[in-house]
């Protein structure tokens, strides 16, 4: 039996709670129900993250959250399982330096754009980052028929190679990805996609066959830049109400 790796070193009591209350932010958002996971680099050693055990989000406390190093292995597992889909986030840290959190879900109004030739649209300035490019990923073009699941390195190496340098995907059949610099940007992305594809599905049916005026490449660009500081606030908002209920 191989040896778990080495940590990165400890970090602090505030970063792990706040880790784990993105779990429940994103659950009490309807981005997750019981399934999905939020994931945050480590600050002081990029080439390990940090992430809640298997379990349903709502649920998650600071003593679920596991280390991993970038293949995905359990730094700390001490018996606790680890989510199949995993490497998504390992692969992701790997071809991005930029991003430290990245949020996988199964959000309901964001699936229907990964089954029909009908692209995502920032559909207001909240969802501005929507605006440059959604790509999509279809497993069955490299693996052919699986259990939709990208639960080994390769298949998050092909995955991550989708994302490219966009920091929103899609999965065919599946959910999406959403990611960040910070935990906090990539949860307001996470929460932010899926009302932007509420709003989009309302007008799609009030606009009929009239053009959509949506955010274009450089309106999205230029009001995506508040919206990096203005993440904060939400997160705020977010974390004052899980503290409420948990007292971390």
């Amino acid at each position: 039996m191989s040896e778990e790796p080495k940590s990165g070193g400890p970090v602090s009591d505030a970063f792990i709670a706040d880790l784990a209350a993105a779990s429940r932010i994103l659950a009490a958002r309807g981005v997750v129900d019981a399934f999905g996971h939020v994931s945050q680099r480590h600050p002081d050693a990029p080439d390990r993250y940090f992430m809640c055990r298997a379990k349903a989000p709502a649920l998650a406390t600071p003593e679920d959250i596991i280390e991993y190093d970038l293949d995905s292995n359990a730094v700390n597992a001490e018996g606790r399982g680890s989510f199949l889909e995993r490497f998504i986030h390992g692969e992701i840290y790997k071809a991005r330096p930029d991003l430290n959190s990245v949020v996988h879900s199964h959000s309901p109004s964001v699936i229907p754009f990964g089954l029909v030739d009908c692209k995502i649209e920032a559909m207001f300035h909240n969802a501005a980052f929507l605006a440059a490019g959604v790509p999509v990923f279809d497993i069955s073009e490299k693996y052919g028929p699986t259990d939709m699941l990208v639960s080994d390195g390769d298949k998050g190496e092909t995955f991550a190679e989708c994302l490219g340098d966009k920091d929103i995907a899609l999965m065919r059949a599946h959910g999406s990805v959403a990611c960040g610099s910070s935990l906090q940007l990539a949860v307001f992305r996470a929460v932010f996609t899926e009302v932007n594809s509420r709003i989009q599905h309302w007008t799609m049916d009030l606009a009929g066959n009239k053009p959509i005026a949506s955010l274009d490449e450089e309106e999205g660009r230029l009001a995506d830049v508040p919206n990096n500081g203005a993440c904060l606030r939400a997160w705020d908002l977010w974390r004052r109400e899980v503290r409420a209920e948990t007292n971390w």
